[in-house]
């Protein structure tokens, strides 16, 4: 089977904060955490499937920074778990980056910036 893509990896600056955030919002989505190392956190579905989705402390020990037009976008089962996602988040010290809504291709999103600066959002795709 092909795959465009293997997982996705964004950086943080504490590791343990980052991780309580991500723990609260992703369960929204279903995700939890598969992988735990002292550098980084891996959430997926089941430890069967692998981790889909990790947060960690960069290779290189430089401080974590956030790309200017770089976004993850992570799928949701429904438009109540975009809801959540994105209330949670708030919640959880993000700053909103566009309130859950229908968007011009016609899917449910909701937009938010972790801590470190990381603009993650949920899809819910409209069928």
């Amino acid at each position: 089977m092909n795959k465009a893509i293997g997982f996705v990896m964004i950086g943080t600056n504490d590791l343990e904060k980052s991780s309580k955030f991500y723990d609260t919002i992703l369960a929204h989505l279903e995700m939890k955490r598969v992988s735990v190392t002292e550098r980084y956190i891996g959430y997926g579905f089941s430890e069967d499937d692998g981790a889909k989705f990790y947060i960690t402390k960069p290779h290189n020990k430089e401080n974590a920074n956030a790309g200017n037009g770089t976004m993850v976008a992570l799928a949701a089962q429904t438009k109540e778990a975009v809801d959540k996602f994105h209330k949670t988040a708030l919640e959880s010290g993000a700053v909103d980056e566009g309130a859950p809504g229908l968007r011009s291709d016609g899917n449910y999103y909701g937009y938010v910036r972790d801590r470190d600066g990381n603009k993650i959002s949920a899809r819910y795709l409209v069928k």
